[in-house]
């Protein structure tokens, strides 16, 4: 699998050139791909071009009201890169930040975007863990922030996502683009909760559990996939289980439960990592 390497638009973007145009200039920068570089862009009477670009004054107008959307040119049609899996049911858009992207899923962000941006809680939740060493596993890829992060210093890291649909809104996203490129990630397309079942004892070094909310995916926050995950971490291996705000009612309810159940499968040390919205425990 390979990143898509097509210029998307999202309505700031579209703004910048719009006030370009308002102020009569034939050419302007912007960023073609959501903040990873800047491009030249002409200017013309009909819309902007530059290479491998060409929308109108139209579309351009049209992106600008869509704040929540990132959108590419699909069979000469500016759309949004959104797609609708057959395997959950689940409707995914990239969906603009001030930072990196995160992916919307049936219309819940994936990232905590309130008061933070994706990539600071990337980092987050990997610092909980502390430096991740040797093999690392990545239960939930999403947009691979997480996965790419690890492999800054893990000598290894397999990234588990159970949604071809998620891959494909990855292989759109310019910063997911580690994910396909990095000699140190395999992404395996399958379900954590029934591919762990086949992995060897003690295998991992470290493990980062981001699942989607329980709604979403609750088989990940049982008893028998936590005692799945202390079977295959090492000995004194860590693990970080992202829960949520640990002050808003849902996060507050869960948190205890987490630990509770992590505590009946065998970790030790289970602590709350508040400034990652998450849990942390020893195996």
């Amino acid at each position: 699998m390979t990143p898509i390497r097509e210029p998307l638009l999202e309505a700031r973007t579209a703004a910048v050139l719009l006030a370009a145009r308002r102020e009569g200039k034939s050419g302007t920068t912007a960023s073609l791909d959501l903040g990873c570089s800047q491009t030249r862009v002409s200017l013309g009477a009909e819309g902007v071009s530059a290479e491998g670009l060409s929308a109108s004054w139209t579309d351009l107008e049209e992106i600008a009201k869509e704040p929540r959307k990132v959108f590419a040119s699909i069979d000469g049609e500016w759309r949004p890169v959104q797609v609708f899996s057959e395997e959950t049911r689940w409707l995914r858009s990239l969906c603009p930040t001030e930072t990196a992207p995160t992916v919307l899923v049936s219309g819940i962000p994936m990232h905590r975007i309130k008061a933070c941006d994706p990539m600071s809680d990337t980092r987050a939740k990997v610092k909980a863990l502390g430096t991740p060493r040797g093999r690392v596993l990545d239960t939930a890829m999403g947009l691979g922030y997480t996965a790419i992060e690890a492999a800054k210093t893990a000598e290894y890291v397999l990234t588990l996502e159970i949604d071809p649909a998620a891959v494909e809104i990855a292989r759109w996203n310019p910063w997911s683009r580690a994910l396909f490129e990095s000699p140190v990630i395999e992404l395996r397309v399958a379900d954590a909760a029934t591919e762990i079942e086949a992995m060897p004892a003690n295998e991992w070094s470290a493990i980062i559990h981001d699942p989607p909310t329980i709604a979403l995916g609750g088989d990940l926050y049982s008893l028998a996939f936590y005692e799945q995950l202390r079977r295959v971490l090492r000995r004194k291996g860590r693990l970080f289980h992202y829960v949520g705000d640990p002050n808003s009612g849902q996060g507050a309810k869960m948190t205890p439960g987490v630990m509770r159940r992590l505590s009946q499968a065998g970790f030790s040390q289970v602590q709350r990592a508040p400034e990652a919205f998450g849990v942390v425990a020893t195996a």
